[in-house]
């Protein structure tokens, strides 16, 4: 495996950890000792080769696709990608439905569709946004400043509007 790929391949997996809100510790607590803390981050660190069993059985435990695990082809690899848009969800459960009706909505539909991996945070796309501002009849980058003025995006997913075409 090569140096990059396995580097790559750790970041998927401590954003999945992290996601999860899990620590190396946590991971080997709440997999009962089966998954050491140090296997686990030399994993993340592409420190140590991970076999396809073994990354099957991680993505099992975190219970998440195999797919999320691997690192996708990005066109321009090298630079550094744009911000994660996350949704805080339980953020969302309290912004009144007469406001984030519509987003609530479409987030369950994405955690429908995906098996939502925990129910606290949910990853979208910048197509997603775009197709939530069209909902909203709102630019992205006014419809981003309304999702992190109700706390439900971080503030950084700015970066990520500046970076979109069209926006």
């Amino acid at each position: 495996m090569s140096s990059d790929y396995a580097k790559q391949l750790g970041a998927k997996l401590r954003a999945i950890r992290t996601q999860q809100g899990l620590s190396l510790h946590g991971v080997e607590e709440k997999s009962q000792g089966r998954w050491k803390a140090v296997v686990v981050g030399s994993y993340e660190r592409g420190d140590r080769a991970v076999t396809v069993q073994r990354l099957a059985e991680l993505a099992d435990f975190y219970g998440v696709p195999v797919q999320e695990l691997l690192p996708g082809g990005t066109p321009n690899g090298a630079a550094e990608p744009p911000p994660r848009l996350v949704l805080d969800l339980e953020r969302l459960s309290q912004v009144p439905s007469d406001k984030a009706g519509p987003l609530q909505r479409y987030a369950a539909t994405i955690q429908s569709q995906r098996g939502d991996y925990n129910g606290k945070v949910l990853s979208i796309r910048q197509d997603d946004l775009r197709t939530l501002a069209v909902i909203y009849d709102q630019s992205p980058s006014v419809l981003t400043e309304q999702l992190i003025s109700w706390g439900v995006l971080n503030p950084e997913a700015r970066r990520a509007v500046d970076t979109t075409p069209g926006a």
